[in-house]
């Protein structure tokens, strides 16, 4: 059989070759059966289409003297050239054992997934469509443009209109985001139209942008009075917060792809409230929020432009906003809810409950117990010394990394407890340490409101200390910038008289220098919680160190929630 299959690859080789040099297909084709029949003593039939590179099987009849094997037929659509061959075997799978590179052993690689057949991966992870082609055809991202869009509408965004003379419109695009909650879960599809804001002109299209925010220290003080006083802490999202900015500029927006509206292709939209993406939108909608809360009773602390307080007889009310996300909390819970009604007459918002989950703050609350977890309770001060040696790093900074990620994994149920009935009294430490590479020293500091901290510092000093005495001097100054501040955005948003404000520093020498309102103690290396944010210990100092500040481990039982 072989022979004779060596034989069929000789005649096409042939053929092939013939009809390079301009011989007609009929005839070599009409050669190529005859030799064929004479060979293989068998009919047949052949086909071969020159336009459409067709190839029919070849099928023997009963009188052959022995039938070819169909693994060896030839398949649709292949091109049959000199050097090919319909006696090719079934691949044989490779018997090389697959290990894992050294440089991986560090790593986590086995996900539970069996890769003996790599066929049986699949690439489950739900991806964010780039553009609007992508998101078309998708039933959730479909919904939520039509939302979006809906929003816009009854919000009385825009007006469609003939673009004036002297005037250039400004593009439009999509951004797709799949949020998510705590656990990774997908909790909502959300498109949002931007303004492709990049074109606009300070001065001529927008004047002022600032917009503040609510600091995470803010927050973390907030959470720590609220579980004090045993305060329900509340969240509220503002939909689309955007578009209830009042515009003061005239501007112009082309259409939108895939909702251009039929036979008004050349109008565009006459905007009168902001959309994301204009450089003004943020403050726009920050002065509109503004004059809201100041309608229903509320004043801005002069501490944090971002809170709110509202204080009448039996209710103390503190909102904390962070561009669209809002917090709530105070002594009575029917006063919460009548704030929620007062604001949703105001915007389309919706009710979230109970805090469980801010700007990537994890805060399990119960009613019971008053705890409040902060993911971001674990300064890792390796992180911000390694990262000052990216442009050239080395083997040993590579050892340092390994060594953060491995405390990280090690140290995932760490958190901050804000315990109700704690001292709230505000207590800072402060340190430095020498750096040898260009001589400026490291200042750290962390500050307690009773037992567990709230804020923490570990930074560069911009300035060359000639000795030890001025970096403490330094760092101790920076800690009373920072006191200052919390005292007064503590007396402010509680009601209570400004307090004094005790900063511990382990240097005498630099204690003699200062001169400040605040009260200036001696404390010993020991007993400096700032110590760990200014260098590398020794594990056991360090453990002793972590548990001195107040990280506790929230898996212990004692300390779950309910318990």
């Amino acid at each position: 059989m072989n022979q004779k299959v060596k034989r069929f690859n000789k005649i096409y080789s042939q053929k092939w070759q013939t009809r390079r040099s301009g011989q007609s297909d009929a005839m070599i084709e009409s050669e190529s059966e005859d030799q064929y029949r004479e060979e293989f003593n068998a009919p047949f039939t052949l086909k071969r289409n020159i336009a459409n590179e067709q190839v029919e099987q070849v099928v023997p009849v009963e009188n052959a003297v022995e039938p070819i094997n169909e693994d060896h037929a030839l398949d649709q659509d292949e091109e049959i050239g000199p050097d090919a061959g319909v006696n090719q075997g079934v691949v044989r799978r490779s018997n090389r054992v697959r290990t894992i590179p050294r440089r991986l052993h560090d790593f986590v690689v086995n996900d539970g997934i069996n890769r003996g057949d790599q066929t049986n991966l699949l690439l489950a992870t739900e991806e964010e469509p780039m553009n609007y082609h992508q998101a078309r055809g998708n039933k959730h991202w479909e919904k939520a443009m039509e939302a979006e869009i809906n929003s816009i509408e009854k919000n009385r965004t825009w007006a469609l209109t003939n673009l004036p003379s002297g005037h250039k419109p400004i593009g439009l695009k999509w951004v797709y985001k799949i949020k998510r909650d705590a656990k990774g879960k997908i909790v909502k599809y959300k498109a949002r139209l931007v303004v492709k804001g990049y074109v606009q002109e300070h001065g001529v299209d927008f004047d002022e942008v600032f917009a503040p925010v609510t600091r995470l220290v803010t927050v973390r003080l907030m959470l720590a009075i609220a579980a004090r006083e045993g305060w329900p802490v509340h969240h509220l999202d503002v939909k689309s917060a955007f578009l209830y900015g009042e515009l003061k500029e005239t501007i112009f927006v082309l259409q939108l792809e895939g909702f251009v509206q039929k036979g008004k292709e050349n109008m565009v939209y006459k905007l009168s409230k902001a959309l994301y993406g204009l450089c003004q939108a943020p403050r726009a909608w920050n002065i509109k929020l503004n004059d809201t809360l100041k309608g229903i009773g509320f004043t801005r602390c002069q501490q944090e432009q971002a809170v709110y307080k509202r204080c009448l007889e039996n209710e103390r009310l503190l909102v904390g906003i962070y561009v669209d996300d809002i917090i709530i909390t105070g002594l009575n819970e029917e006063k919460i809810r009548d704030f929620k009604r007062e604001m949703k007459l105001q915007f389309e918002m919706s009710d979230l409950g109970i805090l469980s989950y801010y700007l990537g703050i994890e805060c399990p609350m119960d009613p019971s117990t008053k705890l409040t977890k902060d993911e971001e309770g674990t300064p890792v001060d390796g992180t911000k010394v390694v990262s000052r040696y990216m442009q050239s790093p080395m083997e040993s900074h590579m050892v340092v990394v390994k060594q953060i990620l491995r405390y990280i994994k090690g140290t995932m149920s760490y958190g901050l407890i804000y315990k109700r009935g704690c001292n709230p009294v505000i207590t800072g430490y402060s340190d430095s340490s020498h750096d040898r590479d260009d001589g400026r020293s490291t200042t750290g500091h962390v500050f307690y409101y009773g037992d567990t901290p709230i804020t923490w510092c570990s930074q560069k000093q911009n300035t060359l200390a000639l000795s030890s005495c001025e970096a403490e001097f330094m760092a101790a100054t920076s800690a009373a910038c920072q006191a200052i501040w919390l005292r007064g955005l503590h007396a402010e948003i509680t009601g209570e008289s400004l307090q004094v404000v005790v900063v511990k520093v382990d240097n005498k020498s630099a204690i003699a220098l200062m001169k400040n309102p605040l009260v200036i103690e001696f404390v010993s290396g020991e007993c400096q919680k700032a110590d760990v944010l200014t260098k590398p210990l020794a594990r056991i100092k360090f453990a002793e160190m972590r548990d001195l500040k107040g990280v506790e481990d929230l898996h212990i039982p004692h300390q779950e929630l309910g318990g």
